[in-house]
């Protein structure tokens, strides 16, 4: 039947009893079933971690900086690994560290969840951050003036 339809036979289930074959062009089967890969492929998400470091000593201008960039990050979509390093005596001081990292969760609790709570490895501390799937409510923007008009002051 097959080859009176100028068509191939294809074999979908060799162990069923009899076995099961369906007729069609197998080369249209293969091109269809590529385009589907493609097409789910596309749709995929691919999550990155972005890791920030830092030390117990780091002062404030620079925490603000580096928590700006982790907030950026969660805004993107991609997971934040913050990581805290202690060198030589510093790690007699860990509550500095775990001060910090909550300082940081404050921060971004509106667009984070925790995934791997704050915890010591060895002298780090490490903590990772994931962008938790509702969006944030923006602030509402002021109008600006209209190009054209004068603004009026009385």
């Amino acid at each position: 039947m097959a080859r009176e339809r100028g068509l191939d036979l294809m074999e979908v289930s060799p162990q069923a009893q009899p076995p099961v074959c369906k007729i069609c062009d197998y080369g249209k089967f293969k091109y269809e079933k590529k385009k589907k890969e493609q097409i789910a492929k596309k749709k995929q998400t691919v999550i990155k971690v972005k890791e920030i470091q830092l030390r117990p000593q780091t002062e404030k201008h620079d925490l603000d900086y580096k928590f700006k960039n982790v907030r950026q990050f969660l805004e993107d979509g991609d997971k934040a690994k913050i990581t805290i390093m202690f060198r030589g005596r510093e790690i007699a001081y860990v509550d500095q560290g775990f001060k910090i990292m909550n300082q940081l969760i404050d921060l971004v609790k509106d667009i984070s969840i925790v995934e791997a709570p704050a915890k010591v490895e060895g002298k780090k501390l490490i903590m990772v951050l994931a962008p938790s799937h509702k969006k944030p409510v923006s602030a509402p923007k002021a109008n600006p003036p209209k190009v054209g008009t004068p603004a009026t002051s009385e």
